[in-house]
């Protein structure tokens, strides 16, 4: 029904500019130009919106597939390109699912970037935003996502690999948040209270710059040095 209506709108829209355009006078073929420029440019976003949303379950079968498989020895260049794909789809989400968030969470958590891990994190145990219960707007953008997501949760067939990531995804945001979050904020008081220990360490090894070699001269033989104290006595008995 609120498709129907939205529909509605737009068409009462289309035929209130046309009417505008010829109470003008413009000719009736400028005005199919017209709706047909505005038409393919509206079909083009239409098409750019929805790669988006493919984007994002490209994202979620990526880290399923890093946090899942752990015995495949994963290198960090691999986990850090999939976390900035994950990042960059905040930047066009304005207002991305909570399983980016974990997503995003637990790879960094896999890399030991802490700070990080709870950035992500305290979103979904900390702002009840983030609950997707709460969500009672929503961008064009995450009407698709969610329109996506029912369609393959009704036709498993449509999409099996995506469907696949997001339920392992799910299992571990539920069993998984709260330990990573506490984990790694433990390590980040750890460090805090090592940090005067280092800097005080750190303090009493520094030294003054090193001369160049060409600039230090080597101590004269022991034997010239002795000759000169024997001298210096002699002179001084005399």
């Amino acid at each position: 029904m609120a498709g129907t209506g939205k529909l509605t709108t737009k068409a009462i829209a289309v035929v209130v500019i046309l009417a505008m355009l010829a109470a003008v006078g413009i000719s009736p073929v400028i005005m199919v130009f017209v709706i047909g420029v505005v038409f393919v440019l509206w079909l083009s976003m239409r098409r750019a919106q929805a790669r988006e949303v493919d984007r994002i379950f490209d994202f979620y079968v990526a880290a399923d597939a890093i946090l899942r498989e752990e015995e495949r020895r994963w290198y960090g260049f691999e986990i850090a390109e999939v976390i900035e794909d994950g990042e960059s789809l905040l930047e066009i989400l304005p207002d991305p699912p909570p399983l980016n968030y974990f997503a995003l969470g637990a790879l960094y958590h896999r890399l030991g970037n802490h700070h990080a891990t709870v950035e992500y994190l305290a979103h979904l145990t900390e702002d009840k935003q983030h609950d997707e219960t709460r969500r009672i707007a929503a961008s064009p953008q995450l009407r698709r996502y969610v329109m996506m997501l029912r369609t393959i949760e009704r036709e498993p067939s449509t999409a099996p690999q995506a469907l696949s990531a997001l339920r392992s995804l799910e299992r571990l945001r539920q069993r998984f948040t709260e330990p990573m979050l506490a984990e790694s904020r433990s390590f980040i008081k750890a460090e805090k209270s090592k940090a005067p220990e280092l800097k005080e360490a750190d303090t009493e090894m520094m030294f003054a710059p090193s001369s160049p070699l060409s600039a230090i001269s080597a101590p004269p033989p022991i034997s010239t040095v002795l000759r000169d104290v024997y001298h210096e006595e002699n002179s001084s008995n005399n």
